[in-house]
């Protein structure tokens, strides 16, 4: 095995979003860095089955902005599922026009 190819492993602090920490080994960082989670399991819907929206730096306003979309139930269903405003006697009645 090749000499000094490997990274430096090392305790480092690791910071939970609720403050409590734990010291672990790890690549990351220098020996006795502090590691300050912004999601952990005790936040993260995939360990706790609930579901939260979070925004970091205004990426869901921002695509809101873009696609015009402004949160209410009509925006979200989408341009393709509304109706087109003709009712289905205005079809029978252009089809009829055009048989003539």
């Amino acid at each position: 095995m090749k000499e000094k190819i490997h990274p430096d492993y090392h305790k480092i602090t690791v910071v939970m979003t609720d403050g409590t920490s734990f010291e672990t080994r790890s690549t990351w960082g220098k020996e006795g860095a502090s590691m300050r989670l912004d999601i952990d399991p005790k936040t993260h819907p995939a360990w706790t089955g609930v579901r939260q929206s979070i925004d970091r730096g205004g990426r869901v306003q921002r695509f809101k902005d873009r696609f015009g979309m402004t949160g209410s139930a009509e925006a979200a269903m989408g341009a393709g599922t509304k109706s087109s405003g003709a009712k289905p006697d205005d079809k029978a009645a252009k089809g009829a026009a055009k048989k003539k």
